[in-house]
């Protein structure tokens, strides 16, 4: 992704934290700069540390009787020629030719509790596994891709890219908000301090856009004008900035989010007023800040969502994962006002891409039976995955060795306290 020769921009010390202490040596990242021009992506050595016990097959929801899609077509990449997305072909090709190599050892199931003592399963969600030993989570972050409330295939090397740009985040906004990341013992991993967690995302907007049941545009599109107590003007269209950013709560559901208002939140018992407000104020303060660096860098934040907890000593504290492609949008920003003139979709940098493949492909929400995602579409969503860290963070991406080769070597190992990482 090297971009046209400019010179450096002057070091950000105001605006980037020191690094924290608890995260590890592999995501201290520059706080200025531009990355030299990269070398083709080349399988990094094995790691001495890992969870990965087993690295099951991609998750292929194929069946003998599943419809076959047509092939991959726009999806937010038609029209106007891409911009930063295809700077640079060459490492690009190399990201997907990697991601096509290991689409068979994709992380798709964890079994901590099965060989490492005293780590319980906790918790399986759509993307992560949590475990749990005493007062901390072990959270392993899988290659599984959700949406529309289910498992739609799995992406190579997904999870270490949300775990790492979660890091990246939760690094650099330490000074509006304290966190719950203890440390990354693997690149899939984070330790995490137990907490009280609320039942609440904070999902913050800066534009009427959106795919889903809950998105802004779909709720907007049928005429809706107050949505989860903010009045959205009349006259605006898909992709349009808001005049401010607006917060639209929805509750923890287990089969799908529920949008829900503030006063509905207080009212219900789900959060006092004052934990609320704290946390809505960090919420809008994260968002504005993630804008402005992803804007630095050649994209723009669109929407995210947010969760808070609460430790033992009463602090508000953010967790789970920030501003990464799975729980936020992000568009390539000099492309933008020219595609949204012209009616395009903008070209999206997360999984708003795989999103429009299945609405275009089928009904994601009512059928039993889904078109298997194609393998250009899926190599096409590592690549942009990895581009979105790259291009935030100003580090390259190493390509993780594949699990074919590690599993070769056996997985004798040691138990290593207090955070129960299987050290291979």
């Amino acid at each position: 992704k090297p971009r046209a020769a400019q010179p450096p921009r002057p070091a950000a010390a105001a605006t980037h934290p020191p690094q924290n202490p608890h995260l590890p040596a592999h995501v201290s990242l520059r706080a200025a700069g531009r990355p030299p021009p990269r070398e083709p992506a080349q399988s990094s050595p094995p790691r001495p540390l890992t969870v990965l016990h087993t690295r099951s097959p991609r998750l292929s929801m194929s069946t003998s009787s599943r419809p076959r899609a047509t092939p991959l077509a726009a999806a937010g990449g038609s029209g106007a020629a891409p911009s930063l997305l295809a700077a640079d072909p060459g490492h690009r090709d190399s990201v997907i030719l990697a991601a096509r190599g290991a689409m068979t050892n994709c992380l798709g199931e964890t079994h901590l509790d099965l060989v490492v003592p005293g780590l319980r399963l906790a918790a399986k969600g759509k993307v992560r596994d949590v475990y749990e030993s005493g007062e901390h989570l072990v959270l392993v972050t899988t290659d599984r891709q959700s949406a529309f409330d289910r498992v739609l295939a799995s992406i190579p090397f997904k999870g270490q890219v949300l775990n790492e740009t979660s890091l990246w985040w939760f690094n650099r906004t330490s000074h509006i908000t304290p966190n719950a990341v203890v440390s990354s013992p693997d690149r899939n991993v984070t330790i995490a301090k137990r907490c009280s967690v609320f039942p609440v995302e904070f999902v913050v907007r800066g534009f009427v856009t959106g795919s889903t049941d809950t998105s802004l545009w779909t709720v907007y599109n049928k005429g809706v004008r107050n949505y989860c107590g903010n009045a959205i003007p009349d006259g605006m269209v898909k992709n349009q900035k808001l005049p401010a950013n607006i917060l639209t709560p929805t509750t923890k559901a287990a089969d799908h989010d529920v949008p829900i208002t503030p006063d509905e939140i207080v009212k219900s018992g789900l959060m006092s007023k004052d934990d609320f407000d704290e946390a809505r104020s960090k919420a809008l303060s994260l968002f504005e800040y993630g804008q402005k660096v992803a804007l630095e860098n050649g994209v723009i934040l669109v929407d995210t969502k947010y969760e808070f907890g609460k430790t033992a000593d009463g602090t508000v504290v953010l967790i789970d994962e920030v501003h990464t492609p799975d729980s936020s949008r992000y568009w390539i920003a000099n492309s933008y006002e020219e595609r949204f003139k012209s009616g395009l979709e903008p070209e999206n940098v997360d999984k708003e891409f795989l999103r429009l493949w299945f609405k275009n492909n089928c009904n994601p929400y009512e059928d039993k039976v889904l078109p298997e995602a194609p393998e250009e579409l899926v190599s096409e969503l590592a690549w942009r995955y990895i581009f979105l860290f790259e291009t935030i963070t100003n580090t390259k991406f190493e390509i993780p060795e594949t699990q074919r080769n590690r599993s070769m070597k056996g997985y004798q190992g040691t138990w290593h306290k207090p955070y129960g990482i299987y050290n291979c």
